[in-house]
């Protein structure tokens, strides 16, 4: 069924006229029936005898390089929310990195409060590159992938704007592209950058991407580079190692979320975040945002 599934993700964009003469004949009962939804978005039912495997279409070196990762690497990201000030300083790196439009964000800062009469705090939260990603499992065109290195991309040369992606997303961490990105302009003719999403189209998903690109590069995510105030860490799994944005120290990483009970979003989804958060204890700065109870006993 696992080939089936992706040969129907490619008949929805062929549609079924041209699905029904693609390679080798796949073995099933006459007369069962699966509807497909074709490119003009018209829901179509076709006979399931008359399915045959498709081949992806051959994929570009950028292509091909994107959906590879970098070798032996696992990425993780680690958050500590006791030193978050909402300085939103990430938010701007990653979106003049991305080309992202002001109202656009591949990283929010949420302000939080967990329950009525506990301290509020502010919480970063990008997309969490899941090892279980159930945003990929409904891509009817494989547009959006998980890689080796752990980090989950989309290739807008593939994507179709279905937002199929969006509604699977338990973290709301995937945008739509309405509207002509910014400095459309600026990027007329340059070469469709997989690992930094650049540049964006009009009608295509977006999402954080650990700044795959500057990985690459062996620099940390911009995000990650941008904070002032120490919230981020960076790092190799496999090397158990990660490295903190602002002071540019290197602990362990099991060492870092073991001690400091770090917890992912989410857990009872079975979505195995790379995403860790340390609990908002010993906070460096006070809370100044809108929420919260003060002077009550």
């Amino acid at each position: 069924m696992k080939t089936l599934g992706a040969s129907f993700g490619v008949a929805g964009v062929i549609g079924s006229s041209s699905l029904l003469n693609s390679c080798t004949k796949v073995e099933t009962n006459s007369g069962d029936k699966i509807k497909l939804l074709t490119s003009s978005g018209e829901l179509v039912e076709v006979d399931k005898a008359q399915l045959k495997p498709a081949d992806l279409p051959s994929l570009t070196e950028n292509q091909k390089r994107g959906r590879l990762g970098l070798p032996g690497r696992s990425w993780v990201m680690v958050i500590d929310l006791s030193k978050c000030r909402n300085a939103r300083e990430c938010m701007k790196a990653c979106q003049n990195h991305h080309q992202l439009r002001p109202e656009q964000h591949h990283i929010n800062v949420l302000q939080m409060q967990d329950a009525e009469y506990t301290a509020p705090y502010y919480m970063p939260k990008p997309c969490q590159h899941c090892d279980n990603p159930p945003c990929t499992k409904v891509c009817p065109v494989n547009a959006t992938f998980k890689r080796d290195d752990g980090i989950v991309l989309i290739d807008n040369e593939r994507c179709i704007g279905c937002r199929f992606c969006i509604a699977a997303c338990p973290y709301s961490a995937r945008v739509f592209n309405w509207f002509e990105p910014r400095d459309a302009e600026k990027y007329e003719g340059v070469t469709y950058n997989i690992e930094a999403n650049v540049p964006q189209k009009k009608g295509t998903i977006s999402k954080c991407l650990f700044s795959a690109d500057r990985l690459r590069d062996g620099k940390l995510p911009s995000c990650v580079s941008a904070c002032p105030n120490g919230v981020y860490w960076f790092g190799d799994r496999n090397e158990d190692a990660v490295t903190n944005g602002t002071t540019k120290e290197t602990v362990s990483f099991s060492e870092l979320i073991e001690k400091n009970a770090a917890y992912t979003l989410m857990e009872e989804l079975g979505t195995k975040p790379r995403v860790y958060y340390l609990p908002p204890k010993d906070r460096a700065f006070p809370f100044q945002g809108e929420i919260g109870h003060e002077n009550k006993s």
